[in-house]
């Protein structure tokens, strides 16, 4: 079997990094106030496209790209991002629970603001939430319930996972940043990425614990490596990995309580899979084709992603580690899009 380039694991890392997959969604979790608040000066472009060959090539040079959402203690910059993401950002909820119009995935904006006196960190999701309900004229309404999802559970003969022997610490915003190092804002505040000698990537995710990917060149495969992880935020992840692919929300149903350290691959024709989802056209192949999908000339990635018995890799990865996903019904909260116009009002 050809061994991919090492352009073809960065601009997989890229990918991940770029649609939430490996860091769950960028979303910030404090609670907004009920105050009506706006930024005092907002402009928003549309995304220039991406270079890929660029952005790898700085990866490789330990340049780190500066996407998603940087908020600091006077502005909000979100850099590349879809609509999706961005309303996932400012009501709070993962981009899974977004329940409208498939171009809210593909249409990437930039987006920059600067805070009124008095605002702080924890006010930027009221206002980027005020600029798209009056910038995209959206209109939205939360749902509540019964929806299939796929139930994280506990598989015959139990977990084959160790438990973390140290507890995740807080991110310190106020340590300088080591070289190929970034800091973005992430689930639960500031988060590290960091590129390592051996080429693979580190999600530093402070209390959520930490993500290293690495590339599996034998396997076709792209390894994430979680430590000290709960199964709540291990569920998160996957479904941040299978939603793109037509899969359900991943529901921890398995128990277990504590930190773990927990391994599983994801195929590379799976993160295709993503990718496509997400607007970005593949790579070629050393042979010069499209990667293919790994499911078969007709199978799409939304069938690989909900047949458990002979979908996705991530299946197989998870039935790997004592786990396995099974389909029932659970209560979910939706945010359901009434109305949102597809290009914003001038600036």
């Amino acid at each position: 079997m050809k061994k991919r380039p090492a352009f073809f694991h960065t601009f997989a890392s890229a990918i991940l990094f770029i649609s939430g997959v490996s860091v769950a969604p960028c979303i910030l979790v404090a609670q907004a106030p009920t105050a009506k608040l706006s930024f005092d000066v907002a402009t928003i472009k549309p995304s220039a496209p991406l270079d890929r060959a660029k952005l790898a090539a700085d990866m490789q040079a330990g340049k780190m790209p500066r996407l998603g959402p940087h908020i600091s203690a006077s502005r909000a910059e979100y850099i590349y991002m879809p609509l999706k993401e961005l309303i996932a950002s400012a009501y709070n909820v993962k981009n899974y629970q977004i329940d409208g119009p498939e171009w809210l995935s593909s249409e990437r904006f930039d987006i920059e603001g600067t805070f009124p006196d008095g605002a702080t960190k924890d006010d930027a999701p009221a206002m980027l939430r005020t600029l798209l309900e009056e910038r995209f004229k959206l209109a939205s309404h939360r749902d509540t319930g019964e929806h299939k999802v796929l139930a994280l559970v506990e598989g015959k003969g139990g977990p084959k996972m160790k438990t973390s022997t140290v507890a995740p610490q807080p991110i310190d915003e106020t340590a300088p940043l080591k070289p190929n190092e970034m800091i973005v804002d992430g689930p639960d505040g500031p988060m590290r990425m960091s590129r390592n000698h051996d080429g693979s990537m580190t999600f530093d995710m402070g209390a959520k614990g930490t993500l290293t990917e690495k590339l599996n060149a034998q396997d076709q495969a792209l390894r994430l490596d979680s430590s000290m992880v709960t199964m709540a935020g291990f569920a998160d992840t996957l479904s941040a990995i299978l939603a793109p692919m037509g899969g359900e929300q991943v529901v921890d149903m398995t128990g277990l309580k504590g930190n773990y350290e927990v391994a599983v691959e994801i195929s590379l024709a799976d993160i295709m899979a993503i990718a496509r989802t997400q607007g970005f056209a593949p790579p070629p192949s050393p042979g010069g084709g499209p990667v293919g999908n790994g499911s078969g000339s007709n199978a799409g990635p939304a069938a690989a992603a909900s047949d458990p018995a002979g979908g996705a890799s991530i299946f197989r990865s998870v039935s790997e580690i004592g786990l396995k996903l099974e389909e029932r019904k659970a209560q979910v909260t939706q945010l359901v899009i009434d109305h949102i116009e597809k290009a914003p009002t001038e600036n």
